[in-house]
Formats: C-alpha cells, sequence, structure tokens
C-alpha cells in the first residue's frame, strides 16, 4: 500500500459497470407491446436481450454505464480517470476499452475469458425523450474482489461507486474492499443510489453503509431518496439524512437538484433545454459535473451548477456522454 497521505495521482476512480449502450427510437406503442417497464430500467438475462435487440428499430451503439458515463464527463472537464470494471474477450469489451482509453481514461482491468459477453443496455426512448432500459450486466456482474488494483483504489481522491453493481455478489464485495481501501487511504467515498430498485434490494446495505459513516458524498433523486428513507416527502426525506452524510445531493429532473455539505443547504433549477430528446445519462452527467467542481474545492451551490449544465447538454442529444465542448459551455453559462 502507498503512503496513505499521498498526493492523489487521479481526481476520480469509479467501480461501475462495463456495457456498451444500444439506443433506438421508438413508438409508445412499441413499449406496450414488449412490456417494458416504461421510463424504468430493468435488469434482464441474455435471452431476453436478444429478443429486445431484435425488435429494436435501427439503433446506435455507444459506450455506457452509470460510473462510466459519469467519468466520460469529468474526463471532457480535463480531470484525471481511472475505471475499474469488467468486459469479456470479446467484440463489445475492445470497443468499451477503446471508447474510454479514447476519452482519456485509464482503465487497464483484465478482459474475463468465455461467457458470458460483455454487457449491453438496449434502451428505447419514445418521442418525449423519456428513456427505458434493459440491461443485460454479462461479464460486468463477475468483478472479482482480485481484480482490484489497490494502490490505483489508493492513488484517488474520490473512489465514485455505481450502485447498479451493488446487485450482483462478486462486485458487492470489491466494492466493499476497494471502500476500505480508500477510506485507509484517505481518500472520499462516492455512491450513487443509480435506481428505486436497487435500494429496495439492498436499501439496509446503503444505510448501514451510512449510519457507519462510510459514504462521504451520496447522490440520489427524488424517488430513490424517498425508497431509502421511507418518506414520501421530499424534505422530509432529506432532512432524515442529510446530517448523517457530509455530502448529500438529490435531483429532482424539472425542479431542479438540493445540496447539503456541513450545515449548509444549496439549490439551483435545471438549466433550460430547447427539446429534450433523450434522458439518458441526465443524472450520470448531473454527476459529473458537481465532482468536477467539488474536486476543484468550488462553493456547493457552484457544483450543483455545474451539475445541472451538464445534465442540460446530455438530454439535448441521444447517447449519455457529452458531445459538446464541455469546458467552453461551463465557462459561458457560469461567467
Amino acid at each position: 500500500m502507498p503512503d496513505t497521505r499521498s498526493e492523489p495521482r487521479y481526481d476520480v476512480i469509479a467501480i461501475g459497470n462495463a456495457v456498451v449502450d444500444v439506443i433506438a427510437s421508438c413508438e409508445e406503442d412499441l413499449i406496450e407491446e414488449l412490456d417494458l417497464n416504461r421510463g424504468g430500467m430493468t435488469l434482464v438475462d441474455e435471452a431476453r436481450a436478444d429478443e429486445l435487440y431484435a425488435a429494436m428499430p435501427p439503433a446506435r451503439e455507444v459506450s455506457g454505464g452509470s460510473a462510466a458515463n459519469t467519468l466520460a464527463g469529468i474526463s471532457t472537464l480535463g480531470l484525471q480517470c481511472a475505471f475499474i470494471g469488467q468486459v469479456a474477450d470479446d467484440q463489445l469489451g475492445k470497443v468499451f476499452r477503446h471508447d474510454m482509453r479514447a476519452t482519456g481514461i485509464d482503465f487497464d482491468t483484465e478482459a474475463r475469458e468465455g461467457e458470458p459477453a460483455t454487457g449491453r443496455v438496449l434502451i428505447f426512448v419514445t418521442p418525449d425523450g423519456e428513456r427505458t432500459m434493459n440491461t443485460f450486466l454479462g461479464a460486468g456482474q463477475y468483478l472479482p474482489a482480485g481484480a482490484l488494483d489497490e494502490e490505483l483504489i489508493a492513488s484517488g481522491a474520490i473512489l465514485y461507486l455505481e450502485g447498479y453493481l451493488w446487485d450482483p455478489e462478486e462486485p458487492r464485495s470489491a466494492m466493499r474492499r476497494a471502500i476500505e481501501v480508500a477510506r485507509e487511504a484517505g481518500r472520499k467515498v462516492a455512491f450513487t443510489a443509480s435506481e428505486s430498485f436497487v435500494i429496495e434490494r439492498h436499501g439496509d446495505d446503503f444505510r448501514d453503509m451510512i449510519d457507519a459513516g462510510l459514504i462521504d458524498i451520496l447522490f440520489v433523486n427524488e424517488s430513490e431518496l424517498a425508497t431509502l428513507t421511507g418518506k414520501d416527502d421530499f424534505e422530509e426525506g432529506f432532512a432524515s439524512i442529510e446530517n448523517k452524510v457530509p455530502v448529500l445531493v438529490a435531483t429532482r429532473s424539472a425542479k431542479g437538484a438540493v445540496a447539503s455539505a456541513d450545515g449548509e443547504r444549496a439549490q439551483v433549477a435545471a438549466e433550460p433545454v430547447d427539446k429534450v430528446i433523450d434522458t439518458t445519462g441526465a443524472g450520470d452527467q448531473f454527476a459529473a459535473g458537481f465532482l468536477a467542481g467539488y474536486a476543484k474545492g468550488e462553493p456547493l451551490e457552484r457544483c450543483l451548477k455545474r451539475g445541472a449544465i451538464a445534465a442540460s447538454e446530455v438530454i439535448a442529444h441521444y447517447g449519455p456522454r457529452p458531445e459538446a465542448d464541455m469546458p467552453a459551455l461551463m465557462n459561458a453559462k457560469l461567467g
């Protein structure tokens, strides 16, 4: 283990699903015909993934995964990032690795031999921009603790963990070990809840980690906050947990976002968007903007503003990762 108080080499290191997003526009009736969970995320097996893929209209394929998308946004903003995630030794795995490295992110986790294939997310986007996701985790759910580079984890100022990956047993154990390594090195641990169904399955784990002080930065959306706290009223839910987490960030879609840190509370409105094209990656990019500001020591409200700007950029086009010149956009919006 390196010197636990050494200057971090990376701003953010993330552990998450290594998947390729397959995105297609569709009409509402296809959602009903395929019996999909409109606007949500559903885990599917490989057979169901193949069935849905065959039913999709013409699609585009881009590397995705919640934490990987967030890192892509952070890297675009000029910060140093590394990713830990499991791909298979197949074509999609090679595509994912190439895309991460091409974005400036270090990604050196060895590919897994044999089945299952690299994960993919089949995303159906309706005319209102809502995305319905169907995720085959594939090789990603077999990330073992032995694949962790503990020196790498200890070299990051912030360890960012994806709730989606908490579901499978192997990566859950790997992330628990990563938290230990990061905290021993005096680093910050950030966690995104990802989806209400994840909290329904593992809420006791998350609440235990919060109570034990293992999470420094927690990202939730409005529905996830309600599931986590058991309180339908946003203010009640937020108040019930904000003193348990050093930094709590809650996004509220069109109602903007709220955050608290060390007794300070800030909120921002959602950034205006001419037309919502695809909401895929909105939460991921909000986290990217926020963490980019946080890593630089910026004020809480400015971090939220960065998050809102990043989210507004990604929902104005297809795909979960930024396409604009993000530093220029931030400068123009922030002044």
